[in-house]
C-alpha cells in the first residue's frame, strides 16, 4: 500500500454536514454551512477577527494584497522559502517581490535581517507596501517582532499561515491571527481540508467586508448587475464549507497526531547527520510535515538518495520548498540572506506525516531510512 506524504483524513462528521447542505438545497456558492464554517473558525482562533472563506489560500493572499493597496511598481517583502501560491499573487497585481532568508533557529523569516533592511529602506524612502512572512511547515513566525516592525514603519503585514492552522505563538496565541490579515489553506494535504479552499482572517472589519465584495464579482447593490470595479469568483462553495465544518471538530486531534508522528521520527532517527526543524520555546508547531535535514558527510547518504529509496518502496517524500529566489521565474530578484534556505533545500526532506498514518507505516518509513543512514 502506498504511503502518501499527507493525504486527506476524513472524520465522519463531514458526511452529515454535507447531507444537511443537500437536504436544504444550499448547493450554490453561499449558504448556512459557509456562515457556520466562518463562525467556527473565528471561535477557534479565539481572537477579535473576521473570517472570509475563499476558494484557495492564494485567492486569500491575492485579496489581502489588493485590499492593502499593493499595485504596479510596489515591492512586497516576502519569505523566499515558500510555496509558489504564496508569491504568485504579488505578480497578479504587477508588484515585485524582495526575498528574505530564514532564521536557522526557527526556519521562519529572519526578523533581525528584515529590521535592518527596513531601516535602510526608510532612510532611502523605498519602504515596501507589504510584508508577507511564511509560517513554514506549521511553525508560526515571530508575530510580536513582525507586528512591531510593521507598526514602526507603517507597512502592512500579511501573514501566510497556510501551513500552520493549529499552531501557537507566545502565550497561546493561535497562528492565523497575526498582522493586518492572515492566510489559511484547506488544500487536500493540509491539517484539515475542504477539498480545496482557503480563508482570509483579519482584525479589520472593513477588510473582511471588502474581501467578500471582491470575492463575489464585485457586484454593487442594485436589482441588476452593476459594477464600479472588477472582482473575482473567489468565494468558497457551501458544500466545501460543509466539509470544513466537519473537519473543525477534529482539528486539535489532527495536530496532536502529527506532533506524535514527528516525535516518533525524531526518537527513531536522531543520530549523526540527521536534523529536524527546530521549535523555539515560545512556539508550538503543528508539524504539518516532519521536515528533516541530511548531512551527507555524517549520515553516509544524501537527501536525494533517501527520497529515491523511499519512492522505490511506494513511499512519498518531498524535498523542502525550493527558495523562490532560486526559481527561474525570479532570477535576479533582490534577495537578503546568507543562504540558510538554500542549504535547507539542498539537504532537507519532508517525510510522510498524514494524521491517518498507522504505526506500522511509520515504522516502515523509519526502517528504510535507518537502512541507509545506519
Amino acid at each position: 500500500m502506498r504511503i502518501y506524504l499527507s493525504r486527506p483524513h476524513m472524520s465522519g462528521h463531514e458526511e452529515r454536514r454535507v447531507a444537511e447542505a443537500f437536504a436544504s438545497n444550499f448547493v450554490a456558492p453561499l449558504g448556512p454551512q459557509l456562515d457556520a464554517f466562518e463562525a467556527a473558525m473565528r471561535d477557534y482562533l479565539g481572537a477579535d477577527v473576521h473570517c472570509v472563506a475563499l476558494s484557495s489560500g492564494s485567492a486569500a493572499l491575492h485579496l489581502a494584497l489588493r485590499i492593502a493597496g499593493v499595485g504596479p511598481g510596489d515591492e512586497v517583502w516576502i519569505s523566499s522559502m515558500t510555496f509558489a501560491g504564496g508569491i504568485f499573487p504579488v505578480n497578479y497585481l504587477g508588484a515585485s517581490p524582495r526575498f528574505f532568508d530564514l532564521d536557522p533557529a526557527s526556519w521562519t523569516i529572519d526578523t533581525a535581517r528584515l529590521s535592518g533592511e527596513l531601516a535602510k529602506a526608510a532612510a532611502e524612502n523605498r519602504l515596501p507596501k507589504a510584508i508577507v512572512p511564511t509560517d513554514l511547515y506549521g511553525q508560526s513566525v515571530d508575530l510580536d517582532t513582525l507586528e512591531s516592525l510593521a507598526a514602526r514603519y507603517g507597512v502592512r503585514l500579511i501573514v501566510d499561515s497556510a501551513e500552520s492552522l493549529g499552531a501557537t505563538f507566545g502565550n497561546g496565541r493561535k497562528a492565523g491571527t497575526g498582522g493586518d490579515a492572515a492566510i489559511l489553506s484547506f488544500n487536500g494535504n493540509k491539517i484539515i481540508t475542504t477539498s480545496g479552499g482557503g480563508m482570509l482572517v483579519t482584525r479589520h472589519e472593513h477588510w473582511a467586508d471588502e474581501a467578500r465584495f471582491l470575492a463575489t464579482q464585485a457586484r454593487d447593490p442594485a436589482p441588476h448587475y452593476e459594477h464600479s470595479t472588477y472582482g473575482y469568483n473567489y468565494r468558497l462553495s457551501n458544500i466545501c464549507a460543509a466539509i470544513g465544518l466537519g473537519q473543525m471538530a477534529v482539528l486539535d486531534d489532527r495536530v496532536a497526531r502529527r506532533r506524535q508522528i514527528f516525535a516518533r521520527y525524531r526518537e527513531a532517527l536522531a543520530g549523526p547527520g540527521i536534523g529536524f526543524m527546530p521549535e523555539p520555546g515560545d512556539r508550538r508547531a503543528t508539524r504539518w510535515l516532519t521536515a528533516i535535514t541530511i548531512d551527507p558527510a555524517q549520515a553516509g547518504t544524501d537527501r536525494e538518495s533517501v527520497r529515491l529509496a523511499l519512492l522505490a518502496q511506494g513511499i512519498e517524500a518531498r524535498p523542502l520548498w525550493k527558495p523562490m529566489h532560486m526559481q527561474p521565474l525570479y532570477r535576479g530578484a533582490p534577495y537578503h540572506g546568507e543562504g540558510v534556505d538554500e542549504r535547507l533545500f539542498e539537504t532537507g526532506l519532508c517525510l510522510p506525516s498524514g494524521s491517518d498514518m498507522t504505526e506500522a507505516q511509520i515504522d516502515e518509513v523509519i526502517g528504510h531510512i535507518r537502512a541507509l543512514t545506519g
